[in-house]
């Protein structure tokens, strides 16, 4: 008969919330460290370790460390203080010498310290008044007739904690989960495959961060554990990329020197040789029947939209079907006002869709779908309306997704559901995908993240883009910067000024920030009153952050205050400056993204960003300074990735993907190319992990991976 009080076996998937001492509010500190179960709890690494000398006499203690020692309260007494406050101190006699023990505010002791009683206590030692002395030790009680064994030295973890838990209560649980565990957790990773690499197993890691014998040992383990890590995401990414070589099927698209010719017609100007080295990519993707999956990052204004159009204009020539798909409405109209000029004269029928377009049961919009459908468009531009039920295409090649961690997880099977379902021999039918990005990834991220995907870059600017000057000046020279600027406008040149606060709030005009409000009245009283100055922030409706857009684009509005809303955003060639106030509050990424917006233009002028900022941190400091050393998308991204690491970098969690709580990028980039080359290995080896010695690997990898990286419909 089963004991009801009994606990529940403990496994790495029991929820925090049912462990022992662990209430509503525990458990919502834990959540705040990213803990939601004991695997997490186990792999939240200490940060650092404290020496702790093995029990020793009172004579032996040594000042300005943490020591140890036993003995027998001798005497003791409350000093009282203002306002019920005080402190106990008690003199602890070991066989030769006294020890002197102080705890501040702490009257409750006063019942369980008393002359007679046993106690070991540890705490830093310091000498006062020519005795050693410990403040607020810890103690513990020992028995009168039992003589426990001397305490040896150890290395005590200290853990990344919150306010109201504390490192020493995230020890307490995570000692207890080892021990209930002990021997019992379960190795995703096969015996040869660790002993190849000359790893411990699992348990044994989990023991070497937490409970170190050597100073190497948390090294030892952590490694292990963050291999354990990238193994597992680059499995699931290598089962991805062979399910989308053996099941799935594109259009096989024909090329030849007279249709890259012909296209090429189109553009009005040469490539870049960079430019030519990704349409090669790109074309020789196209010719295959295995879907393409290739990421093309290039920086700011690098000519990402001549490649998309290549690649349409590939699928168009051989009577296919191509789409493009953009993060905003007014980033999908720019994309067809400048793939439409590019193709004026030619038979090519683009077309645009947007949700705000038309309702979805309007008669325009319902006349676009039924065209798409006859095969009637052969290139269709829009936003996520694209992927909507109504939308059915005649015979899609090729999807181009611009910026695509704007969308998340990109919605794939949204697109293989508007082919016609099966193909020959059980494959299923599948478009072509090219996604493009502005924001440079570094290469260890683009592997970690995108490992599913081929990557392309270009490199380098086309001719005709001017170079930006970028200034770093203290907010007490913001009258100087608005002043010059206020002169350029008056030449005819228009300028972005981005803040990073919408609302005047009482906390925001104590910290001195500027709301999108406030700074336009001010500009507009100040600096530029015979000039339009217009606001544009994230709360406003697509439709009315359109229209701004529009009217800045069109030379009616001269200053637009904005957020960061215009990171990613339409071409205005007129616009040759922009200001940023705050700047140290903003990412490094976001900077660069930002300053991208002007430089777009063709009148001989300067181009100038101006950062205002104050950096209070080393790491505000990092980020302006590295903005004004370089306008190189990649080696802002690498400088990126190094400031903030890789939790913070891209936002892993936007991708859908688990973050990685050991493994750090790029300090761990030998472990990652060796987790690459073991994915690749093992996949060849069991295509679907189906081996026995395989299957505690693949549970874990479907339930860590299975959703955010499409395994369900693999395995």
């Amino acid at each position: 008969m089963t004991d009801p009080k009994a606990q529940p076996k403990l496994t790495l998937s029991t929820s925090v919330k049912e462990l022992p001492g662990v209430g509503k509010a525990r458990a919502a500190s834990l959540n705040k460290l990213g803990i939601e179960n004991v695997s997490d709890l186990l792999r939240h690494l200490p940060m650092r370790y404290e020496f702790l000398a093995g029990e020793t006499s009172v004579e032996q203690l040594q000042a300005d460390t943490i020591g140890t020692a036993r003995g027998i309260v001798a005497a003791k007494r409350w000093v009282a203080g203002g306002r019920g406050k005080g402190r106990l101190e008690v003199t602890l006699q070991d066989e030769a010498d006294t020890l002197r023990l102080v705890w501040f505010n702490a009257a409750y002791l006063q019942e369980k310290l008393f002359p007679g009683v046993h106690l070991r206590v540890t705490g830093k030692v310091q000498h006062f008044g020519g005795y050693p002395q410990m403040v607020n030790p810890k103690f513990e009680t020992l028995a009168y007739d039992v003589v426990p064994e001397p305490l040896p030295s150890y290395r005590r973890p200290i853990y990344p904690a919150t306010e109201k838990l504390p490192s020493s209560q995230i020890e307490e649980l995570i000692a207890h989960c080892l021990d209930q565990l002990a021997g019992q957790i379960p190795d995703p990773l096969p015996v040869e495959l660790l002993e190849h690499h000359a790893m411990p197993n699992l348990a044994e890691a989990l023991m070497l961060v937490h409970r170190p014998d050597q100073p190497d040992d948390p090294g030892v383990g952590r490694r292990r554990l963050a291999f354990n890590e990238l193994l597992l995401l680059q499995l699931g990414i290598e089962l991805k990329r062979q399910y989308n070589q053996d099941r799935l099927q594109a259009p096989t698209l024909r090329f030849s020197q007279a249709k890259d010719e012909h296209i090429r017609q189109r553009f009005g100007f040469e490539l870049t040789d960079s430019q030519k080295q990704v349409v090669g990519e790109i074309a020789k993707d196209l010719q295959r029947d295995v879907p393409m999956n290739r990421l093309v990052q290039g920086d700011v204004g690098s000519g990402k939209t001549v490649i998309a159009l290549y690649g349409l204009l590939m699928a168009v020539s051989d009577g296919y079907q191509g789409a493009l798909m953009a993060p905003t409405e007014l980033l999908a109209e720019q994309h067809y006002l400048s793939m439409s000029k590019m193709l004026k004269g030619s038979s090519v029928r683009i077309e645009l869709l947007t949700a705000g377009q038309a309702s979805a049961n309007s008669v325009a919009r319902k006349e676009i779908e039924a065209r798409i459908e006859a095969g009637e468009i052969d290139i269709i531009i829009g936003t996520q309306a694209l992927v909507s039920e109504s939308i059915k295409f005649s015979n899609l090649a090729l999807v181009v997704v611009d910026e695509q961690h704007r969308f998340g997880v990109l919605q794939r099977a949204a697109f293989r559901s508007k082919m016609s379902e099966q193909v020959q021999a059980g494959r299923i039918a599948s478009p072509h995908y090219l996604v493009m990005t502005a924001t440079p990834i570094p290469r260890t991220l683009s592997l970690t993240l995108f490992g599913d995907l081929d990557v392309s870059t270009i490199h380098g600017l086309p001719p005709g883009r001017k170079p930006i000057i970028t200034r770093v000046v203290g907010s007490e020279k913001s009258d100087d910067v608005y002043t010059y600027i206020a002169s350029r406008v008056a030449k005819g040149e228009q300028v972005y000024v981005v803040v990073p606060a919408i609302d005047e709030s009482e906390e925001e005009s104590e910290n001195q920030l500027k709301s999108v409000a406030a700074h336009s009245r001010l500009l507009q009283e100040k600096y530029f009153a015979d000039f339009t100055v217009s606001s544009m922030h994230g709360r406003l409706k697509p439709a009315e952050r359109d229209v701004i857009m529009g009217s800045f684009r069109e030379g009616n509005v001269h200053v637009l205050v904005a957020t960061t809303v215009i990171e990613v955003g339409v071409d205005v060639p007129n616009a040759t400056m922009i200001v940023i106030e705050h700047a140290e509050r903003f990412g490094l990424a976001q900077l660069h993204q930002l300053r991208g917006r002007i430089g777009r233009g063709t009148k001989d002028v300067k181009n100038l960003c101006v950062l205002i900022a104050d950096p209070v941190t080393d790491e505000g400091q990092q980020r302006v300074d590295a903005i004004a050393d370089s306008t190189d998308g990649f080696r802002i991204a690498e400088k990126d990735l190094e400031i903030r690491g890789m939790g913070d970098f891209f936002g892993t969690r936007q991708h859908g993907m688990p973050p990685l709580r050991v493994a750090r990028i790029p300090e761990d980039m030998d472990l990652l190319q060796l987790a690459k080359r073991d994915a690749t290995d093992m996949v060849k080896a069991d295509a679907q992990l189906k081996l026995p010695e395989n299957q505690t690997l693949r549970k874990v990898l479907l339930k860590q991976y299975g959703t955010a990286l499409g395994l369900i419909d693999v395995g």
